[in-house]
């Protein structure tokens, strides 16, 4: 199969959708298939697992190249003669050519990925909230199929009308994330930095950026007085150590916030360091509320790590509360607190969840993922694309 991965981010930028749009590449590949990337200029590399990089013409937002439109992306469609073509996380970039693929009659599958119109709603942006969930579904009622990672993403898009829907989650490295990491020197080295006095590790990883909300971290804040309560009634808790994995525009922010606790800050890490990052933790904690799905949630159980994320978007189907570990209100000041204190106290419930968030992704591997992604890919090459440009452009009126 033929298929052009048109993708809003790639490398060297990492994050959800470059690290997805290279597992589905290295898949492709060693299954013999083709493939061909379009994403926006930013010093990508000019091809990857052996295919040809295509960058188009982008600006830069908030350090994230956002690629605008051009008219490159219909005739390199056009040249390589697609069988599919996979949107990933579509906005601009993915908006164009979805559109493209209908003009070529190609079929098209647009992975929604990123929530654009939740950005809207939590900088108050009021009437552009209503219009980015317009524009969410314009750019995915052009697609063939889309594909949704989690309930909650599923729920927005039927919300919205918008048809051709059908749930593709991620999968999930288990050997890279895997609980006998522990046992690695590098690992073992990280965790005595870490951890000198034995202290709890409770990591966080993911981009540091106004959507992840990590400045709830600071109600993990141990403080000084023996009673551990602080002026204003509120329980620190002692004998932690929070440890930071990421990076971007929100750091200088989080660590003036976060100045006076035990908070560690490692920067972007991958690879073998990353790995080693998980495996000197104890509990993993989430605090964003906009994730469509989650993988670094998945990364953690992998890991054998209990789980504290928000009772929100992709989470709600990662984390069974109360057994791989715990769901909180976001709407509650306290309770992300208090669950982190339930595991800190007691090593016996970690290792209960640890196990059971292992046991809860061995089905998730990257290849049975793609396994049926391909047959997605299948189900839409005998679908009657959307058609013209004038089609394209009614729907927009609407």
């Amino acid at each position: 199969m033929r298929v052009a991965i048109v993708t809003e981010s790639f490398l060297p930028t990492v994050n959800g959708v470059t690290n997805s749009v290279c597992k589905v590449l290295d898949y492709l590949r060693a299954h013999g298939h083709d493939a061909i990337v379009i994403c926006p200029a930013a010093h990508a590399p000019s091809q990857y697992a052996g295919f040809p990089v295509y960058q188009v013409p982008a600006i830069a937002y908030r350090e994230f190249p956002v690629g605008m439109p051009s008219l490159q992306v219909q005739r390199i469609l056009a040249n390589f003669s697609p069988d599919v073509v996979h949107a990933a996380s579509p906005f601009l970039l993915g908006a164009q050519a979805i559109a493209a693929a209908n003009r070529l009659r190609v079929p098209s599958v647009a992975i929604f990925q990123t929530d654009v119109a939740g950005y809207a709603q939590r900088n108050h942006l009021g009437p552009a909230t209503k219009l980015a969930w317009r524009f969410v579904k314009w750019i995915h009622d052009g697609a063939s199929l889309t594909l949704v990672p989690s309930t909650a993403s599923m729920d927005d898009l039927q919300s919205l009308g918008v048809k051709r829907l059908e749930r593709w989650a991620r999968g999930v490295d288990l050997q890279a994330f895997h609980p006998n990491n522990r046992l690695r020197p590098d690992a073992r080295a990280l965790r005595e930095r870490l951890s000198p006095e034995g202290e709890i590790v409770v990591g966080y990883v993911g981009r540091i950026a106004p959507e992840k909300q990590l400045e709830r971290l600071v109600q993990l804040a141990p403080l000084a007085k023996p009673s551990h309560e602080s002026v204003d009634g509120r329980r620190g808790l002692p004998g932690i150590r929070i440890v930071v994995v990421g990076d971007g525009p929100a750091r200088g922010q989080i660590e003036t916030l976060t100045r006076g606790m035990p908070v560690t800050f490692l920067g972007r890490l991958q690879g073998a360091e990353l790995s080693a990052a998980y495996a000197s933790f104890d509990i993993f904690v989430h605090t964003g509320t906009e994730e469509t799905f989650g993988q670094t949630l998945q990364e953690a159980h992998a890991a054998g790590l209990p789980v504290v994320a928000p009772r929100a978007g992709g989470p709600i189907d990662l984390v069974d509360d109360g057994n791989t570990g715990y769901l909180f209100d976001p709407g509650s000041p306290d309770e992300l607190r208090d669950l982190v204190e339930d595991l800190l106290v007691s090593p016996l419930l970690r290792r209960r969840m640890g196990e059971a968030g292992r046991r809860a992704v061995l089905g998730r591997t990257w290849e049975r993922v793609c396994d049926e992604l391909m047959r997605h890919y299948e189900s839409v090459l005998d679908v009657p694309t959307l058609g013209t440009a004038s089609a394209h452009r009614a729907r927009l009126k609407r």
